[in-house]
C-alpha cells in the first residue's frame, strides 16, 4: 500500500539539513515543501546549477535526498535535461548515466559535469573573449561576414538578434574552433544569445516575437530599448561560468558519469539500482523551442518530432494516452536494466494523475506519492502548483 501526503498533513518544519538524510530516513517524515525563506535562489542555484537557464528543471535538493536515502551505486535519468541528477550524484561519488533527445541538453549535462584543467580553461575563456570583442579591421570583419554568411540567411538569427549583436556572437562562435574545450564556449556563446535577444527583458523563457521597438518594461519599471549588442553578456557570462566551474571542482567527487544523445526508449540502459528523474509534463514546455537560439548558431539537429509531451501536441485526452503510451515504452525499457528491489523516483507536475495508472500497467510496486507545494515560480510566471514524487519499486 502506497503511503500518500500532501501539504496539509505535513506539521514538521522543512527539511534544510540534507546532509542528516541516510538510508534510515523515512522520506514520509520529510517536508519538501520549501518556501524562498527555506530554500533561497542561491542554493537552488550554487554552482555549475545555474551554468545556462533551464525551463522545467527539479531542485538539487530533491534529488540529493534522494541520493542520500537510497544510496546506489548507479543511478540513471532518462530525461537528463540540464543534468541536475548527474551534477548531484557526482557531489556524492555516485556514478550516473543520463540521457536526453535533445542534444543541446546533452551538451549542457556534459559541459556541467566534465573534469577540467582549471587553469586552462580559465585561459581558453578570456583568450577567446578578448579575441572575438576585439576592434576588428574593416577587411577581416568582410571576410567574417562572408564565411558566416549562411547564418546570415537565417531568418531565426536575422528575426531575433540586431545586426551588431548578430555580429559579436558570430565573431566569437568563429573562434571556437581554436582552443581545446569548445563545449563549455558553446554553452557561453548560447547562454549570451538567450539575453542578446530581441525580446523583453521581462520575458526570456517565452518570448514570442521580437521586440524591435522600444516597450515598456515590467522587469526595470521603466521604457526600455531593444538589445543592440551581446558583447557585455559574453563578457559577463565568461566570468561566471569560470566562478561556478571552480566552485562545482570544489565539491565533486569521484565518479563515472555518462551522456548519451538518444531516445530513451531505445537506450541501450545499464544496470542500476535508482532511476531518478524529472519527465516532460504533458503539453506544458516544447523543449526543443526553448533552446532554438542555440540549435541556430551552434549547427545542432532539431529532434522535436521526437519529444514526448511537447506543448505543441497540447493535453488532449488523445495527447494525454499518446504520453502515456510513449512515457510507458522509456519505463518499460528501463526496468530491463534494473537491479533487483531497484527504486525508481519521478518527480513530475501529474496535473492529469496520469502516473498511478501508469505504475499498475508496468507492474512496478508504489512505495510512496508526496505532493509537494511549488510556490516559487521565475519570470512574470508568478501562479504556484503542486508538484508529484513517486518512489516505486521493481
Amino acid at each position: 500500500m502506497a503511503t500518500t501526503y500532501t501539504v496539509d498533513q505535513v506539521k514538521l518544519p522543512p527539511l534544510t539539513d540534507f546532509a542528516s538524510v541516510d538510508s534510515q530516513t523515512r522520506v514520509d517524515d520529510l517536508n519538501l515543501n520549501w518556501k524562498e525563506r527555506d530554500l533561497p535562489e542561491r542554493e537552488r542555484t550554487k554552482h555549475v546549477h545555474r551554468l545556462h537557464p533551464y525551463l522545467g528543471k527539479f531542485i538539487p535538493q530533491l534529488v540529493e535526498i534522494f541520493l542520500r536515502k537510497y544510496q546506489p551505486q548507479m543511478v540513471v535519468d532518462p530525461f537528463c535535461g540540464s543534468g541536475t541528477t548527474l551534477v548531484e550524484a557526482l557531489s556524492l561519488g555516485i556514478n550516473s548515466f543520463g540521457t536526453d533527445i535533445s542534444e543541446f541538453n546533452c551538451l549542457l549535462s556534459s559541459v556541467k559535469t566534465a573534469n577540467y584543467d582549471l587553469d586552462q580553461l580559465e585561459t581558453e575563456i578570456k583568450g577567446i573573449l578578448e579575441e572575438s570583442t576585439k576592434q576588428i579591421p574593416e577587411h577581416d570583419r568582410l571576410r567574417l561576414f562572408e564565411r558566416q554568411a549562411p547564418y546570415f540567411e537565417n531568418s531565426y538569427l536575422q528575426d531575433w538578434f540586431a545586426p551588431q549583436a548578430l555580429f559579436e556572437l558570430l565573431a566569437y562562435r568563429d573562434q571556437i574552433s581554436n582552443y581545446k574545450n569548445q563545449d563549455v564556449l558553446k554553452i557561453i556563446l548560447s547562454r549570451a544569445a538567450r539575453s542578446a535577444r530581441q525580446n523583453p527583458h521581462f520575458d526570456l523563457d517565452f518570448p514570442r516575437i521580437p521586440q524591435k521597438e522600444p516597450y515598456y518594461c515590467y522587469k526595470h519599471s521603466r521604457i526600455c530599448k531593444p538589445t543592440q549588442s551581446a558583447r557585455q553578456f559574453l563578457v559577463r557570462y565568461s566570468n561566471d561560468t569560470i566562478k561556478r566551474i571552480r566552485q562545482f571542482a570544489d565539491v565533486r567527487k569521484s565518479a563515472s558519469v555518462d551522456v548519451t544523445c538518444g531516445d530513451s526508449r531505445y537506450i541501450d540502459f545499464p544496470e542500476c539500482d535508482l532511476v531518478l528523474t524529472s519527465p516532460p509534463y504533458v503539453g506544458l514546455i516544447d523543449y526543443h523551442q526553448q533552446h532554438r537560439y542555440a540549435y541556430e548558431l551552434l549547427g545542432l539537429e532539431m529532434n522535436a518530432e521526437d519529444e514526448i509531451g511537447s506543448a505543441a501536441l497540447g493535453n488532449s485526452q488523445r495527447a494525454q494516452q499518446a504520453y502515456l503510451d510513449q512515457i510507458g515504452e522509456v519505463f518499460a525499457n528501463l526496468k530491463r536494466a534494473l537491479a533487483r528491489d531497484a527504486r525508481l523516483v519521478v518527480v513530475v507536475h501529474d496535473r492529469k494523475n496520469l502516473y498511478p495508472q501508469l505504475a499498475e500497467r508496468l507492474g512496478f510496486i508504489v512505495e510512496t506519492e508526496i505532493h509537494r507545494h511549488v510556490d516559487r515560480r521565475t519570470g512574470r510566471r508568478a501562479s504556484d502548483f503542486f508538484e508529484s514524487v513517486y518512489v516505486w519499486k521493481k
